[in-house]
């Protein structure tokens, strides 16, 4: 036993999310930041336009205040059996749902959501280098997106293999700070261009069917841009603790930092976009906004930088789980070439899958609403009933079912709407081309 324990205990210490429990309560609100504040704000103007005025406010809001709701869930739970800390989310599912249940309801939800949002920003982080390129120089030869995604992907073969998620706040301080300016930007890019001539609120769609799918699809985005709950037990597991001070206190202050810049950049986004560009609105809203080119370039590399930072806090536990099982599963030994290898594997993957689909905002609605739906609005939820158990119809078991509702809702109703927008993108593309 005692042997094995030591051996274990190496182990944790190689594995990426164990190894460094020394982390600050800044640390967690950036880390946080960027993992919420995903390129999907620039999205939201768009489902704005989709969702109209009124519902799309309320979508706005209410998916704010859940989200915020089942984060605090995840932070009480992560340390609520003493002297044991739940580092990932699922070792947290398995102890809610039984050891087998909890790994088949968790673990492929969590890697669809961390694997998709790779290969989403690998194809964003494209986009926006060749939307820099084009914008620069408008006259050059146009490359094909192709090539800018394995630019991009260029810079991940080198950022991952730093070793966790500590050496990776630098990367993260940066991104967040990213997230924030590019944000600041595309509103105020806005206000100074003005409400435009012919401006108009209502929807797009001509048909009663389109109306209703795009609506769907909108609320898959809505749900894609509060994303950031599949890392939150991992960024936890980074900050000391003790019986005395546990890890909730300080991760809750950087929680709430994080929400407050989160709310700073999406509202202000969201609304302002919508008001000046109407329904005409693009669905990236830099699109919108061609002038001043060297500002709209500017928002492009800032877009890139942080999407190096997200991509890197997803793909973090992503690592993780392939090396624990390895290590634990496989008994390979754990070393620096084991790393290189699963890691380079991993980035080779999502670029490839990029380039293959870049027609990939549909997949994200319809994915976002498969996989980011439960992970955000209610397995937490689902969780804390189990295991807490409130009473009937007392507060808690009230607000945590409607949670879960509302979350169902997004899950079945936006995956339909991403679905027909990837069916419409899907008719007229070719491969590589």
């Amino acid at each position: 036993m005692e042997e094995k324990s030591a051996k274990e205990k190496a182990i944790d210490e190689w594995l990426p999310i164990t190894s460094s429990r020394n982390a600050k309560w800044w640390y967690s609100a950036f880390h946080n930041v960027t993992a919420m504040v995903g390129a999907g704000v620039l999205s939201l103007p768009y489902a704005m336009s989709e969702l109209g005025w009124g519902p799309g406010v309320t979508v706005l809001i209410l998916s704010w205040i859940i989200t915020l709701y089942t984060l605090w869930q995840m932070v009480e739970m992560h340390e609520m059996v003493p002297g044991r800390r739940f580092d990932r989310y699922h070792e947290l599912g398995q102890y809610a749902f039984g050891e087998k249940l909890g790994l088949y309801i968790v673990v492929p939800q969590q890697l669809i959501v961390e694997v998709g949002v790779c290969i989403v920003y690998m194809v964003t982080g494209g986009k926006s280098l060749k939307k820099f390129h084009d914008t620069v120089c408008s006259t050059c030869k146009d490359i094909k997106l192709t090539y800018f995604i394995m630019i991009f992907a260029s810079v991940h073969f080198v950022l991952s293999h730093l070793p966790n998620f500590n050496s990776i706040s630098g990367v993260s301080l940066a991104a967040a700070v990213m997230s924030l300016s590019y944000s600041t930007i595309a509103w105020g890019a806005s206000v100074d261009k003005g409400v435009q001539q012919d401006v108009q609120y209502g929807y797009k769609a001509k048909t009663t069917a389109g109306t209703v799918f795009n609506f769907f699809s909108a609320l898959g985005d809505v749900a894609f841009a509060y994303a950031g709950h599949n890392v939150v037990l991992e960024i936890q597991a980074t900050i000391p603790s003790t019986p005395e001070k546990p890890s909730k206190g300080p991760m809750w202050r950087g929680v709430i930092v994080a929400y407050i810049v989160v709310a700073l950049c999406y509202f202000p986004v969201a609304l302002v976009g919508y008001w000046m560009f109407g329904n005409s609105v693009q669905d990236n809203i830099l699109i919108s906004l061609e002038k001043p080119a060297w500002l709209i370039a500017m928002a492009n590399m800032f877009v890139v930088v942080h999407v190096i930072g997200s991509y890197q806090i997803y793909a973090m536990p992503v690592f993780d789980m392939m090396e624990t099982v390895l290590v634990k599963k496989l008994n390979f030994k754990p070393s620096t070439t084991l790393r290189f290898i699963v890691r380079n594997l991993y980035v080779a993957f999502t670029m490839f899958i990029g380039i293959t689909f870049p027609f990939f905002g549909g997949l994200l609605g319809f994915f976002g609403g498969f996989a980011f739906a439960p992970t955000t609005y209610f397995l937490p939820c689902i969780m804390w009933l189990a295991i807490y158990k409130p009473r009937k119809f007392s507060l808690s078991w009230w607000t945590n079912w409607i949670c879960i509702v509302f979350g169902l809702m997004l899950m079945i109703l936006s995956p339909i709407g991403g679905l027909r927008q990837i069916i419409l993108q899907a008719k007229d593309y070719e491969f590589y081309s």
